[in-house]
């Protein structure tokens, strides 16, 4: 019995999938679709993709498990383009990191289809990659959040949970609501704070003269809003849930007034002290983040469900008896 997945969207989080399950090829079979026929041919001569199928209906005929590796602007449409083609019992799966209406756009699905939200963390070892090349390993090593809409199947669960497994990655399983907050401050916010100071340094006086001196720290902040999401995708991340992006700016507004208070004042102290903090909270994030320890770390924390699940039973990998 081959496992047929289809993955929409070929840049670097639906070929590094596609890599991941190379592995599995005998039992999986891996379709891909992608508007650019260069960039699937790619993912193709890369060994991502068993096969590439330029019509988008058709390439999720077959297929039991859909992939949307898609920027947030193109979801909608292809959620409602896809639809009618459907097998009955189709998981879906999305991976984009704001969530908030996508899981309202699962009503062009039919009963029968499931959706289910991906939000997937880099591996330690690619995290600061700034070409954002395709690896078989992205995800190995970190934790991929699973966000099941109320009524999902437990079948369709456990085969998320599978797949996250497939990619060496741990299952982080999330409300949606507790999704959305954490990444709006971990995502968005730091790609709206490097364009804020873009544009409050290059749109200010002293740009001809700053632009010659700009260094390392200036460099480092300005970049997520160069190499990060698209700017309409990221405009649309912000909209989409905009409860969670302004409790996100705003906390970010208080701690800068914060800051500016402790400067007004001159108080070295209280600002060495709030500097030395994040320092030393940046460096302790980092290790952790770099061990990916995180059942040693929180001792309570989500885990995996304890019994073996479609995929898990289909490529062999249950525990041995």
């Amino acid at each position: 019995m081959t496992f047929k997945i289809t993955i929409l969207g070929l840049g670097q989080v639906g070929t590094s999938i596609g890599l991941a399950l190379a592995a599995h090829a005998d039992k999986i079979e891996r379709t891909g679709h992608d508007k650019n026929f260069v960039r699937a041919s790619k993912a193709r001569e890369l060994g991502a993709l068993d096969k590439v199928e330029l019509n988008l209906p058709r390439s999720v005929e077959q297929a039991d498990l859909v992939i949307l590796a898609l920027p947030i602007p193109a979801i909608k449409a292809t959620l409602r383009s896809i639809a009618p083609d459907l097998r009955q019992n189709v998981v879906v799966a999305d991976t984009s990191p704001i969530k908030g209406q996508i899981t309202g756009w699962q009503a062009d699905l039919e009963p029968g289809h499931h959706y289910i939200g991906l939000v997937p963390a880099l591996s330690p070892h690619h995290i600061t990659d700034l070409e954002r090349p395709a690896h078989a390993d992205l995800f190995r090593g970190g934790v991929m959040g699973i966000i099941s809409p109320p009524g999902t199947p437990g079948t369709a669960v456990k085969l998320a949970a599978d797949l996250v497994a497939l990619l060496g990655a741990e299952s982080f399983f999330m409300d949606l609501q507790e999704s959305d907050n954490l990444m709006a401050s971990a995502h968005l916010l730091p790609q709206l704070l490097s364009a804020a100071l873009i544009h409050q340094t290059v749109d200010g006086p002293g740009w001809p003269e700053m632009r010659r001196l700009a260094g390392r720290a200036y460099a480092a902040v300005s970049l997520p809003a160069a190499s990060q999401d698209e700017p309409q995708a990221l405009a649309q991340a912000a909209l989409i849930n905009p409860a969670a992006s302004l409790r996100a700016l705003d906390a970010y507004l208080q701690t800068l007034t914060n800051l500016r208070t402790q400067i007004a004042a001159g108080d070295e102290a209280q600002l060495t002290s709030t500097l030395s903090q994040a320092a030393e909270a940046r460096q302790r994030w980092w290790s952790e983040r770099t061990a990916g320890n995180w059942l040693q770390i929180e001792a309570a924390g989500p885990k995996l469900p304890p019994k073996t699940g479609f995929l898990e039973r289909l490529l062999g990998l249950g525990r041995q008896k």
